[in-house]
């Protein structure tokens, strides 16, 4: 009996120097934390470059300025196959003027930039600029490069 009795003093004697006797830790253990942080940095830096306006263009160059601009503008894409796209979205062009008309937020003074591929046909970019232009919007603009090497 001497030995179930002290077998069992001993257990609980360990459980209750497991309960009071030990220091709570009151440290933050940063090292996750900044392993966190820096795989989600990379991965900010990843996709960073893949938010652009989504249809990829080869722009022509001008020597033109910068516009500023107060809010996301529209913007109409005209690839070098000629198809057209509304902001990231393929439109066909007898589509385009309602679609326009129906998110124009500020009616025909809404902001609308037109990006043609300088390979594109020059009459492809003019039938959208036209069909712009026929349907009352005042505020469009040819979207270029900066001219490089001069």
């Amino acid at each position: 009996m001497g030995m179930a009795g002290g077998s069992g003093g001993g257990w609980t004697s360990r459980r209750s120097r497991r309960r009071g006797g030990g220091a709570v830790m009151s440290e933050i253990n940063v090292t996750p934390m900044v392993d966190v942080m820096l795989v989600l940095l990379i991965i900010f830096m990843v996709a960073a470059p893949m938010l652009t306006v989504g249809v990829p263009l080869d722009l022509p160059q001008t020597q033109a300025q910068a516009v500023s601009q107060d809010h996301e503008p529209l913007v109409i894409s005209i690839n070098n196959q000629g198809q057209v796209f509304l902001q990231d979205t393929e439109i066909d062009v007898n589509e385009l003027v309602p679609k326009l008309q129906a998110i124009a937020k500020a009616g025909y003074d809404e902001r609308i930039f037109v990006r043609g591929d300088k390979s594109v046909d020059y009459g492809a970019v003019m039938k959208v600029m036209g069909r712009l232009s026929g349907a009352g919007f005042k505020r469009v603009a040819l979207v270029s490069e900066v001219e490089q090497g001069s």
